[in-house]
């Protein structure tokens, strides 16, 4: 790696990215190309930019994605309604691929041979950073910092930004209780105080929602209308995706709607303890849901419903660029061409609740389901139907009592 001219840095401006940029400057005597993405983490950036020139940056790229993150890679993943684990909607991960693609391309743009990242060596950032790298520029370098140096604690760290002149902000200089991550879908705390899956985590902690039992005594009812299967308006008024995630992250956080509390297997083989909110979308995932129920083939629905864990995990895994995740997009893509409509919500204390839904594509038919009289469907049908479902089972009896 001594021949490295050029890295471009996935960079947040925090504590250890502006470590690791002195530390790629130093080691590697390499120039160092900052990339800061706004996917809606609710922070203001320009300190970011103030603070990689402050450090000598090369170039310094800091980039409003929120409308590409929402639109190419939170709604296809909703359209398969991902839940990894049966619970985790994929904030942090989904928001990887984007960050990974955008340094590739920076990379191409500034002439870098190298990328890299402030992941560390427990987690699943730094293969699903890398992987994303490698799909995109199979000849690309990269720098993990973390699995390369010898500093191992918070300590360490510190002692290196004040040998180094790296600003430290105040509350950096204590342990601080949970490490969190944020974009437009939702937020994660981990770590610290967190890391005793039997305590339960501070109700102050809390930042995108209030706690369900404080949460308004009168329900809201939410309109979202769905072209194609993705989220286009709310309550009658249409919307760019990312104004109608933040729209309906600030209905449901008021609501108390999108807390978990989840103890996930993570890829690299441990098992680590997470609390995320995702208020908006929670809403989308029930909504989404809602419109498939009456929009969707029955056999399709369960395909889908076969399929999701299996998409749920290459995204959670890193592989968004993998062919098999590209194939899995393809066919639930193919679903959506009519889940068109409209879904009614409740949001009452932490929960949402579908409460209604309609589609001009609606397969829902009053005339079949009724029980009163209709002249649609002939009940004495049932019969055969059922007697050639049992026909297995009764010859499987009888060679049983044969025996």
């Amino acid at each position: 790696m001594s021949d490295i001219k050029k890295v471009v840095l996935a960079y947040s401006g925090g504590l250890d990215t502006s470590i690791i940029l002195r530390w790629l400057q130093e080691t590697y005597r390499c120039d160092v190309v900052t990339f800061t993405a706004d996917i809606g983490q609710g922070e203001e950036l320009d300190p970011a930019r103030r603070k990689a020139e402050l450090m000598g940056a090369a170039g310094i790229y800091v980039e409003d994605l929120r409308e590409e993150f929402v639109r190419d890679y939170v709604f296809p993943m909703f359209r398969a309604n991902a839940v990894y684990e049966g619970v985790y909607l994929l904030g942090t991960s989904i928001a990887r691929p984007l960050i990974a693609k955008r340094q590739i391309e920076i990379a191409a743009e500034t002439g870098a041979d190298a990328v890299s990242h402030g992941a560390t060596g427990k987690g699943n950032d730094q293969v699903r950073f890398e992987l994303g790298y490698y799909a995109l520029n199979p000849d690309i370098r990269v720098i993990a910092p973390w699995r390369e140096w010898d500093m191992k604690s918070r300590t360490d760290l510190i002692a290196y930004a004040e040998a180094h002149q790296i600003p430290i902000p105040k509350d950096k200089r204590g342990e601080p209780p949970y490490s969190t991550d944020a974009n437009l879908l939702h937020i994660s705390y981990e770590g610290k105080a967190l890391e005793d899956p039997w305590v339960e985590p501070d109700a102050d902690m809390y930042t995108r929602s209030v706690a369900p039992e404080d949460a308004p005594d009168v329900p809201q009812y939410v309109e979202i209308e769905f072209e194609r299967g993705d989220a286009v308006a709310v309550d009658g008024e249409r919307m760019s995706p990312a104004a109608l995630l933040a729209h309906l992250n600030f209905l449901a956080g008021e609501h108390g709607v999108g807390r978990i509390d989840l103890v996930e297997n993570r890829f690299v083989g441990m098992k680590s303890r997470g609390i995320y909110e995702t208020p908006g979308g929670t809403i989308l995932l029930h909504a989404h849901r809602g419109i498939e129920s009456v929009t969707l083939d029955r056999e399709a629905m369960h395909l889908k419903d076969e399929l999701m864990p299996r998409y749920a995990k290459l995204v959670y895994n890193g592989f968004w660029f993998a062919p098999e995740r590209l194939m899995l997009q393809a066919a639930i893509d193919e679903s959506q061409k009519r889940v068109n409509g409209t879904v009614r919500v409740k949001l009452f204390k932490g929960l949402a609740q579908v409460v209604g839904r309609k589609s001009p594509d609606s397969l829902y038919s009053l005339d079949h389901v009724t029980f009163e009289e209709d002249s649609v469907y002939d009940q004495r049908d049932a019969q055969g139907f059922i007697k050639l479902n049992a026909l297995r089972l009764r010859l499987a009896k009888k060679l049983e009592e044969k025996g």
